[in-house]
């Protein structure tokens, strides 16, 4: 099997579905930095992460970002422009090495008016999507800095007790702060015994008091 049937949008396709789809469909190497689209641009592709991760974000009015979703591999993006809106809300940029398979709005469109399951689990997708957006914009209406990145480390680590590979600007990204901001408030969580800092390394020590944390603030 190839590259698509790593993502979950693709999951009922034959094996010839597939060859024939891999086909039609195009992969591109990016670096980190790569824009592959901003927001108010048309929306004409469907993009499928096969490596890498890409943030989603918006720009503040002072030009501060907020990413609204880290994309790993297996997910897809874009998706929102190509079902009514027309064009994108968001930015997409490369935060590491990616490699993106690309397909057009005819494939998409084709795709979803004969596959009613690949028509649903974009649904399902768009609705996942659209209810981290709520959570976090909720968390950062109401949520303390402390209870925004306790709750990012912890998602960003899942069931690991690691969180690798993202910097301090990152984070502030992540939770609509600053990263001096950050920075203070990593070394708080030192400072308590719930995190242990490297470079680009964070490790969790105290799981249930950094979970209490970002319940409380």
């Amino acid at each position: 099997m190839g590259y698509l049937s790593e993502s979950k949008l693709f999951q009922d396709f034959t094996p010839e579905e597939m060859r024939e789809m891999e086909q039609r469909t195009t992969m591109r190497t990016c670096p980190p930095g790569r824009v592959f689209y901003r927001a108010g641009d048309p929306g004409e592709t469907l993009y499928i992460l096969k490596e890498g991760i890409v943030h989603l974000y918006r720009l503040a009015p002072d030009g501060r970002k907020l990413i609204v979703a880290t994309l790993g591999k297996g997910t897809i993006f874009g998706e929102m422009a190509l079902i009514g809106q027309g064009m994108h809300n968001t930015f997409a940029e490369a935060a590491t090495d990616a490699r993106i398979c690309i397909m057009s709005r005819t494939e998409v469109e084709y795709l979803l008016l004969n596959k009613p399951q690949m028509a649903l689990r974009m649904l399902a997708i768009i609705g996942e999507r659209l209810r981290q957006t709520e959570e976090q914009l909720e968390q950062i209406a109401f949520g303390s800095v402390s209870s925004r990145l306790a709750n990012r480390l912890l998602e960003l680590g899942g069931h690991s007790r690691t969180v690798e590979g993202y910097t301090h600007q990152e984070l502030a990204e992540m939770i609509g702060t600053y990263r001096e901001t950050v920075t203070a408030t990593l070394n708080d969580f030192k400072a308590q015994g719930l995190i242990a800092i490297g470079r680009k390394h964070i490790e969790i020590l105290d799981r249930p008091a950094l979970e209490a944390l970002a319940v409380t603030g």
